[in-house]
């Protein structure tokens, strides 16, 4: 892969041979970031992971730094007021999943309460490879509509271990306090490491790796967690 002239004069300033503190780490990518946008910074941590294993859950992270997302809940009768009273930005039961299946989607998180489930299955195929389905995994098939809204307002996020075992998140923005953005990233390797899998063996933290959208990768020294 070909990189252009700004990222590898970023590249020059990262010694590629060192593990950095996370407070250094995200230093250097505020540091290094070169785009005129503000980027996203970027954590992803490869994990010791056998291949019938994977690591998923949500994490409520403490310093906000994306928009506010579009909330959609399936919902009916006092379940749907409840949704509608926490601030939800869309509420219905059939005629949702109908309009969904007609191809609309504007939208960025979908919570269902349980008995939606058997409707909202049929939305499979649309929402499952969008990664938008309701899951009791992710808490976002739950009858407490209320708890789930208030979460997902506060910052909660769902993080996941593709097929390699990397788990891949972002923990901030380049234009936020240093201090905030390793406060995120400590919290999100914290509960991926409480989600290990009984039967893994070894060093399940392989590597820690920051980046922004646009810079290269500083790498983080996992003993130091």
């Amino acid at each position: 892969m070909k990189h252009g002239k700004k990222y590898l004069e970023a590249l020059k300033q990262v010694d590629r041979t060192k593990q950095y503190t996370f407070n250094e780490a995200v230093e250097l990518v505020k540091k290094v970031a070169f785009a005129k946008f503000d980027e996203t910074v970027e954590m992803s941590l490869n994990l010791s992971l056998k291949k019938s294993q994977s690591v998923r859950d949500t994490v409520v992270l403490p310093n906000q730094f994306s928009a506010e997302k579009r909330v959609l809940v399936f919902a009916k009768g006092d379940k749907a007021q409840e949704a509608l009273d926490a601030g939800a930005t869309y509420v219905g039961d059939v005629d949702l999943v109908e309009k969904i299946r007609g191809g609309w989607m504007e939208f960025d998180v979908a919570v269902a309460t349980p008995d939606m489930m058997k409707d909202v299955g049929r939305l499979g195929p649309i929402l499952g490879r969008r990664g938008l389905m309701p899951n009791p995994k992710t808490q976002t098939v739950t009858f407490d509509i209320k708890g789930a809204l208030a979460e997902l307002k506060q910052g909660r996020v769902e993080f996941r271990s593709d097929k390699t075992g990397v788990v891949h998140l972002a923990v901030g923005k380049v234009s936020m306090d240093a201090d905030k953005i390793t406060e995120n990233a400590r919290i999100v390797l914290a509960e991926v490491i409480r989600k290990k899998p009984s039967d893994a063996k070894g060093d399940f933290l392989k590597s820690i790796a920051l980046s922004s959208t646009m810079g290269p990768g500083v790498m983080v020294d996992v003993k130091e967690n």
